[in-house]
């Protein structure tokens, strides 16, 4: 051995010692495990359909959802803009959505740990649901017409 390497042990004592630094320090928060598991157990998504995932339009909406009883979110992906308004009635809240391109696109508003609500948007793109629950949610669209296509938004917490 030259006079930089170490016996295993004391190898293994600092890399435990370096590992109960990081979980004091810098530990994993706290329902991000079963975040990162809920927004990647997508179920029946045909393999044919391509899947897309949306993306934020404005992150600054999301503090309003987060700090009051509304708020205005907008994803957005290729050509599909995904905008929901979220009221809180007391447990539960309501979505409203609209989606463009317009159309009788399939809305299903995932919740960890609860049934999926689903509806239709009509023909104008806007969409209705109430009562969901709230927590860690995620929306998906299955857009129909054209190449069928289902877009899944980000995890955030309502």
């Amino acid at each position: 051995m030259d006079g930089h390497e170490m016996e295993p042990a004391e190898h293994d004592y600092w890399m435990g010692e370096v590992a109960r630094l990081m979980d004091e320090l810098d530990p994993v928060p706290e329902g991000l495990v079963e975040r990162s598991q809920f927004a990647l157990a997508i179920e029946d998504i045909d393999a044919e359909v391509e899947l897309e995932a949306a993306r934020w339009a404005d992150q600054r909406a999301l503090a309003g959802v987060r700090g009051g009883g509304t708020g205005t979110m907008t994803f957005f992906v290729g050509d599909l803009t995904v905008m929901v308004n979220v009221t809180r009635t007391g447990e539960r809240q309501r979505i409203d959505g609209w989606l463009v391109p317009a159309g009788e696109h399939g809305v299903e508003v995932r919740v960890a740990d609860h049934d999926t609500a689903k509806t239709v948007a009509d023909e104008g793109g806007r969409f209705v649901l109430t009562e969901v629950p709230r927590g860690t949610t995620q929306i998906r669209v299955r857009m129909h017409g054209g190449k069928p296509r289902t877009v899944v938004t980000p995890t955030v917490d309502l």
